[in-house]
């Protein structure tokens, strides 16, 4: 089986790879960044985000583990710690299945043609500046005319992104849905907007029509080589992708656990078993 381990430049993940690297020479695995079977990201999400771009062109046959060398990341079974873990994961993979998590397509035309992006988190389309005025069209009729900083439309994965930071839902990413949020909508007597998050099915399809903008740019990902010029592009088409990345599933941590562990922190149980104190009122009878 081949095999590609893909880090970012803390000295603790390079040092994990490293080791990772050593223990793994001498079993079945072939190192190869070309065509890699199993891809091992060790980071953090936006190391597994990097890790995705590389190698979306070989979704249909590569498939991802990741490694948290900090906090519980969203798309991450093992931090560093459980370095034996991994490995011992690592050596029976073929014996595990596969979680399947839903991309984005984002089609968009300029001078240079026809292109097609995929995202795995979301897409954000905004200014540098000024009012981002846009038409937001749902199945090819006009939902809304915005006015504002932006629009993001989101993964299920991507939900507890940059989309829960602008009031979007957490979605499980088991749902095939994508999620539309604003961006500080313009809403007064003029103008208005729905200016509320919204989840669309996944035979939904959204188009933003740019009308007015200063320097648009649209952003994949959040990752800085895809932030994209969209001066001579007029329309953005976002529906949900036919393609999908897979990640080999270990089932080692629940998909809420992780957003508790994430946005909540650990529960005081003691604290909540404690009897509130009841207090004791005199009440008077008044005299008719």
């Amino acid at each position: 089986m081949k095999i590609a381990i893909h880090s970012n430049n803390l000295d603790m993940s390079v040092a994990l790879a490293e080791t990772l690297k050593s223990r793994l020479k001498g079993t079945s695995f072939v190192f190869d960044s070309s065509t890699p079977d199993v891809v091992v990201s060790i980071g953090g999400d936006g190391t597994m985000l990097s890790a995705f771009h590389k190698y979306e062109h070989l979704l249909e046959t590569t498939r991802f583990v990741a490694v948290h060398t900090g906090h519980l990341g969203f798309y991450t079974d093992f931090v560093a710690q459980q370095i034996n873990d991994l490995i011992t994961f690592l050596k029976n993979v073929a014996h595990y299945g596969d979680v399947s998590y839903p991309l984005l397509s984002v089609q968009y035309s300029d001078k240079n043609g026809q292109h097609d992006q995929l995202a795995l988190n979301e897409m954000t389309l905004k200014t540098i500046s000024g009012t981002l005025v846009c038409e937001v069209y749902i199945n090819d009729d006009l939902f809304e005319v915005f006015r504002g900083d932006g629009i993001c439309l989101s993964t299920p994965t991507g939900s507890t992104a940059i989309s829960k930071s602008l009031g979007g839902a957490v979605l499980h990413p088991g749902l095939d849905a994508m999620q539309l949020t604003e961006m500080t909508a313009l809403n007064n007597t003029v103008y208005r907007t729905i200016g509320s998050p919204l989840i669309l099915p996944a035979s939904d399809r959204v188009k933003l029509v740019i009308k007015r903008a200063i320097t648009p740019v649209m952003v994949i990902d959040n990752f800085e080589p895809y932030f994209i010029d969209m001066e001579n592009t007029k329309e953005i088409v976002i529906t949900l992708s036919h393609q999908r990345v897979y990640f080999k599933d270990f089932k080692n941590i629940d998909f809420w656990k992780r957003v508790e562990s994430a946005f909540i922190g650990e529960i005081d149980r003691e604290a909540l078993s404690v009897k509130p104190t009841r207090r004791k009122y005199n009440f008077v009878k008044l005299e008719k």
